[in-house]
């Protein structure tokens, strides 16, 4: 079963290879949105929350990225009872949610996004696309191609993420996610989209962090003291996080109403 995991991970990155130049186009969107002092926002319900809090923050990361983790559509660990997974699957269909999110932050032109869902066919990633579309965001979708190509939209048009998408990305999971067939067991385990989400997610970072280098701007990466020093660690800790805190003021002084404050 070890064996048959890795040998369809090994397939999985085969796939991400083949879409090096997506990946390039994706990394040159959020690469100019970073440059030009704005954020790529970045969003998953469910268990694509992993691939948001992969982008940033982590070790080997850096500012640039908005990370929209919305906790309930995503705290998982209680499983039932109050703040249960139930909940969570019936919020991530509910039309309107997106909007009420996205009412938070002041979105510019400029600003880019990273919506992921593996099927694409859940009501808030897909309304949130649209709504990023709308506003003249440029809109990055990971999903997982095939499984999303025999999924149904819970959205009342029939619609899915990749109906609002500028550029679409494909994890390389199989339809369902899971990748291991146990004999004796009629349904499969171990998914696969997050392997090949990770692995997209910390390629286009890593190409970003190219551009952006040599644009002049090279990222203020988060770094282990093992290999950096711990003064040098602290340093790129506190400068990361300001940046970062520098970004998201923009989303936010002139989001809304009016106030004598955002008018100062």
């Amino acid at each position: 079963m070890i064996t048959s995991y890795l040998q369809k991970c090994r397939a999985i990155l085969d796939t991400v290879e083949a879409q090096q130049s997506q990946i390039e186009q994706a990394a040159r969107l959020f690469a100019d949105t970073i440059l030009a002092g704005r954020m790529v926002h970045v969003f998953g319900s469910g268990h694509s929350r992993i691939m948001v809090e992969e982008m940033w923050p982590r070790y080997g990361s850096f500012p640039g990225f908005n990370p929209i983790v919305e906790l309930s559509l995503t705290f998982h660990n209680l499983v039932v009872g109050a703040n249960g997974q139930r909940q969570a699957m019936f919020l991530e269909n509910v039309p309107g949610l997106a909007d009420r999110i996205l009412r938070n932050f002041d979105l510019s032109e400029r600003d880019t996004a990273l919506v992921i869902s593996s099927s694409g066919c859940n009501v808030v990633p897909i309304e949130m696309a649209e709504l990023f579309q709308q506003r003249g965001v440029k809109v990055v979708a990971l999903i997982t191609k095939d499984h999303a190509a025999q999924s149904t939209s819970k959205r009342a048009d029939g619609k899915k993420l990749s109906d609002f998408a500028d550029l679409i990305l494909d994890t390389g999971a199989p339809v369902g996610d899971a990748m291991v067939q146990v004999p004796g067991l009629d349904t499969p385990v171990a998914p696969g989209s997050t392997v090949g989400g990770a692995v997209i997610v910390n390629a286009i970072k890593a190409e970003v962090a190219r551009l952006l280098t040599e644009a002049g701007h090279p990222p203020r990466v988060l770094t282990a003291g093992a290999v950096v020093g711990a003064d040098r660690a602290v340093e790129l800790f506190e400068a990361a996080y300001d940046e970062h805190a520098h970004r998201l003021a923009k989303l936010y002084a002139q989001v809304g109403v009016p106030s004598y404050v955002s008018g100062s």
